[in-house]
């Protein structure tokens, strides 16, 4: 049955059909306990009015007030018969207003604040987009993330990407970002635009206390999910605030918290897998 839904970005049809591959399922009109609308699969490609222009969109969801909160321009469900791949030979490039200024990218999904900030936008697997932020032009995948007040929160680099903190020089990238949306990323600024957050597997930290006792943080590897005979290097998180800096050298590990007021820390590169290509990664210790 044919139903329409007149909401903040127009009047929206609600997917009543299916197809043969891409959306075998009949997926149902969610809704808030107050009434409003919470998500809506859409029967075809349809414009939409968004804080950021009009985006042919598959799929909508609301905030319960109403609002606008998240634009899909796809929503084909994935199966032995319809790949991922598959799904984004029908994305097309989309140009969008972003804190950043005008950005043009696949994106799977663009999420906004209830005031119409745009929270976050996803791209596609394998696409990159060049974002201009505090620390200058980097190039950026998987998605990015801004503040309600319009500044760049975070976003996932495409590549080594070497950026002053608080510590000196370190190379950002995180090899196991997954890309399940932009919400949230693993280099991340401040109000202020410094690094208040960044993953690596490139850099080390050394604290020095005022006594001379030293501690070395290092990334560390593990076996590869490839092969049992491989290793590769599991991303260090570091984490900064005015007081000093919390390092965690794999995902799994209790944090260290080293303070600026008794130790004099510093970043240097790190680079174990230029030590012995032959033999593989080097695990420090």
């Amino acid at each position: 049955m044919r139903r329409v839904y007149s909401t903040e970005a127009g009047e929206l049809v609600a997917q009543h059909s299916t197809d043969d591959l891409r959306r075998k399922t009949l997926q149902p009109v969610q809704t808030y306990g107050n009434g409003n609308v919470k998500s809506l699969p859409l029967e075809e490609r349809t414009p939409v009015y968004t804080p950021a222009g009009i985006i042919e969109a598959e799929m909508v969801t609301f905030h319960e007030s109403g609002k606008l909160k998240r634009v899909f321009p796809l929503n084909g469900k994935l199966s032995g018969y319809w790949s991922q791949e598959d799904e984004g030979k029908l994305a097309d490039p989309l140009t969008f207003d972003s804190p950043a200024g005008p950005l043009t990218a696949k994106v799977i999904s663009l999420c906004f604040y209830e005031d119409g900030t745009l929270r976050s936008m996803t791209l596609w697997p394998d696409e990159t987009l060049s974002v201009q932020t505090p620390a200058g032009v980097i190039k950026t995948r998987i998605g990015a993330s801004f503040s309600r007040d319009g500044h760049l929160r975070s976003l996932e680099p495409a590549e080594p990407t070497p950026l002053d903190t608080p510590v000196g020089r370190i190379t950002a990238y995180d090899s196991d970002a997954v890309g399940i949306n932009g919400d949230s990323n693993s280099l991340v600024f401040d109000d202020q635009g410094q690094v208040a957050a960044v993953s690596t597997t490139l850099s080390m930290i050394t604290a020095r206390h005022y006594s001379g006792k030293e501690f070395v943080f290092v990334p560390e590897c593990r076996e590869s999910l490839c092969s049992e005979s491989d290793r590769e290097m599991v991303p260090m998180r570091i984490l900064f605030d005015k007081q000093g800096v919390e390092i965690s050298v794999t995902p799994d590990a209790e944090p260290s918290y080293v303070d600026f007021a008794n130790y004099e820390i510093s970043s240097s590169p790190f680079l174990p897998q230029l030590d012995n290509l032959s033999k593989g990664l080097i695990c420090s210790v």
